[in-house]
C-alpha cells in the first residue's frame, strides 16, 4: 500500500515567509487525505557547507530551520488524522531522556500519530556548538533509541551504556501507540546501518532516488529483518522522487510523478513531495494536496 507525504522544507516561502500559515495549511493536507507530514532538522548551522555529502547544500546560512517537534505539536493541534514525522531529527543532539519525553508528549497530544525519523546529521560544527562529541554520534544514536524504547515501556527503568546511564528512572507520559512510536532511520545504507535499522528501526528514509539502486538496498534491509525473525514486509521506506524540470527550469509535477511507479516497484512504501518546489503560492496548495492524494488511487492503494 503506497502512502503519500508532504515535506515542509521551504514551504513558508510560498506563504510570504510565514511558517504559522504553513501550520494552518496542514488542515488542507489532512482533509485531502495526505498520509504524513515531515519536517527537517538543524539546531544550528556552521559555515562549512562544502562538507555536505550530497552535493551542493540547498539552503543559505540564514535559512530558518524550525524546531521539528515544536512545529509538529502545532500541526497536531489543527489536524485529526495525518501522521507527524521528521526527516530527520538529529537524535544525538538531544539528551535521550528529553527526546523520549518530547516524543511521548507529542504522541499523546496527537492521539497516537507520531512517526519519528532519526539520523546523525553531517556537520561537526553543529555537534561542537551543542556540546556533543562528534566521534560517538552513532553509539549515542543507538543508545538513545534503546533508552527511548525502555522509557516508553518500563518503570522504573535502568540503562548503562557508553553515552547514557540511568538508574531506576520513571518517565511519564508514555506514547499512546501500542509498542511505542515507530522509528525510521535516515542513514546511508552501509552494512552496519542496515543491521542497525533491522535491529532498532521500523523504516528507512533514504537519500537514494535511483530505483535500481534503491531496490538492492531495500532487498538487503528485508533480508536483515528476516534474519532477526521480523516480517520483511513490515519495513517502511519513504522516498522523495527525483525532481524533473521543464526546459525553462521550472519543476514539472507530472513528470516528477511519472517516476513514482518505478520507486514503488523498487520497494518504496511512501512517496514524499515538497510542495515548495511545485506551488507558486497558497492558491496552489489545495490542488497540490489533492493531486498527491490521488496518487494513492492510481497506485491501487
Amino acid at each position: 500500500m503506497t502512502q503519500v507525504a508532504i515535506g515542509l522544507y521551504g514551504l513558508q516561502q510560498r506563504f510570504g515567509g510565514d511558517f504559522a500559515a504553513v501550520v494552518e495549511a496542514m488542515r488542507i493536507a489532512d482533509e485531502a487525505g495526505v498520509d504524513q507530514v515531515s519536517i527537517t532538522d538543524h539546531v544550528v548551522m556552521g559555515e562549512n557547507l562544502a562538507a555536505y555529502p550530497y552535493g551542493q547544500f540547498p539552503a543559505p546560512l540564514d535559512f530558518p530551520w524550525y524546531e521539528p517537534l515544536t512545529a509538529l505539536a502545532a500541526i497536531a493541534a489543527v489536524t485529526r488524522r495525518i501522521r507527524l514525522s521528521t526527516g530527520v531529527v538529529i537524535g544525538p543532539l538531544r539528551p535521550a531522556v528529553l527526546l523520549a519525553k518530547q516524543l511521548a508528549t507529542l504522541d499523546v497530544l496527537s492521539r497516537g500519530r507520531v512517526t519519528v525519523g532519526l539520523g546523525v546529521g553531517w556537520q561537526k560544527e553543529e555537534y561542537d556548538a551543542s556540546g556533543v562529541p562528534w566521534e560517538e554520534r552513532y553509539t549515542r544514536l543507538d543508545e538513545q533509541v534503546r533508552v527511548c524504547k525502555l522509557l516508553w515501556s518500563q518503570a522504573p527503568a535502568s540503562f548503562e551504556g557508553r553515552t547514557v546511564k540511568l538508574e531506576r528512572i520513571h518517565a511519564w507520559p508514555r506514547p499512546v501507540q501500542p509498542g511505542g512510536i515507530p522509528i525510521w532511520f535516515g542513514l546511508a545504507p552501509t552494512e552496519r546501518n542496515v543491521q542497525r535499522i533491522a535491529e532498532l528501526g521500523d523504516g528507512w528514509i533514504p537519500m537514494e532516488q535511483r530505483p535500481e539502486k534503491l531496490a538492492g538496498h531495500i532487498a538487503k534491509l528485508r533480508q536483515a529483518f528476516a534474519a532477526r525473525g521480523r516480517d520483511p514486509g513490515s519495513l517502511q521506506v519513504r522516498v522523495v522522487p527525483k525532481l524533473v524540470c521543464r526546459d525553462d527550469g521550472t519543476p514539472d509535477l507530472e513528470a516528477t510523478l511519472a517516476g513514482v511507479p518505478d520507486l514503488v516497484a523498487a520497494g518504496a512504501t511512501m512517496i514524499e513531495l515538497h510542495p515548495a518546489a511545485f506551488c507558486r503560492g497558497p492558491e496552489d496548495f489545495t490542488g497540490f494536496c489533492e493531486r498527491l492524494a490521488a496518487l494513492k488511487s492510481a497506485s491501487g492503494s
